[in-house]
């Protein structure tokens, strides 16, 4: 019977007397840790990249391809002024990379899902690591205090997120044209924005709040039957809403730097038509 005294019960959180006295860490026998440990490593790589090309203020335009880092450009040192859905915003002022403005919103909205929340909760902050594997911390507000309090501002990102999904959605159209602007082109920087922006509106439906804006506060489904179509609909997308995070991480990753390797030179886009 535990006495209260030993060591381990002291030190509060699973190891509080009130809890029960197992000296052992968990009773997980599988590898438990390679879940979060590839999940912080695939965030971390993320994170490193997109504030490499974030602050490379180059090699972000080639036409007709403008990276999603870089769109809209706000500002009137965007190279891809006179091509895309961009605004003198800031005007010449701005001095520093364009891809400030923007990646401030959709990293944002990232940050805020529920989805990515468990992600770096687990992989970064041990909180808890694993299913059944208790956490280090000594106690647990949850997201009632500062700063994650501000994760319940994830419904105000996602109305952000349809605007750059928006904007996104035109560069891919822009995609079909040429370097002279002339309409009919297709080359494989067309089907790499082209499998981007599905899989970015994927994700962006796919989420939490998406799903209770189209159903939420309903009573009855049977005298709202198209939003109760549109709730089916979003909640099938919401259950590979952890797979469409991962995938939509990547393919913009992917897009940006095929716009890099073009735009420097590495790379020439192969055509089709």
């Amino acid at each position: 019977m535990a006495t209260g005294t030993e060591p381990h019960l002291n030190s509060g959180g699973v190891r509080s007397a009130s809890r029960a006295a197992i000296t052992a860490p968990h009773l997980r026998t599988d590898r438990w840790w390679l879940a979060p440990a590839a999940t912080a490593a695939g965030l971390l790589a993320f994170v490193v990249y997109s504030t490499w090309r974030a602050f490379a203020d180059t090699n972000y335009y080639a036409a007709p391809y403008v990276s999603p880092f870089y769109s809209p450009c706000l500002a009137e040192r965007c190279e891809t002024m006179h091509a895309g859905p961009n605004a003198d915003v800031f005007g010449s002022w701005w001095a520093i990379s364009p891809a400030i403005i923007i990646l401030i919103f959709p990293l944002g909205f990232r940050l805020t899902c529920y989805y990515y929340r468990k992600a770096y909760y687990r992989g970064f902050w041990a909180s808890p690591p694993a299913c059944a594997v208790p956490e280090p911390h000594k106690k647990y507000t949850g997201e009632t205090r500062f700063p994650l309090i501000l994760q319940n501002i994830h419904r105000y990102f996602f109305y952000a997120a349809i605007i750059v999904a928006g904007i996104l959605t035109y560069d891919t159209v822009l995609a079909f044209r040429d370097e002279h602007y002339n309409w009919g082109h297709m080359g494989l920087g067309t089907v790499v924005f082209l499998v981007n922006i599905v899989l970015i509106w994927s994700y962006t439906i796919s989420c939490h709040s998406c799903r209770h804006i189209v159903g939420g506060k309903l009573k009855h489904f049977s005298k709202h039957p198209v939003r109760y179509r549109m709730w089916q609909w979003v909640g099938k997308l919401n259950a590979r809403h952890m797979l469409l995070a991962w995938t939509s991480l990547v393919s913009v990753a992917l897009a940006d730097f095929y716009v890099y390797l073009v735009a420097s030179g590495a790379f020439a886009d192969p055509r089709f038509f």
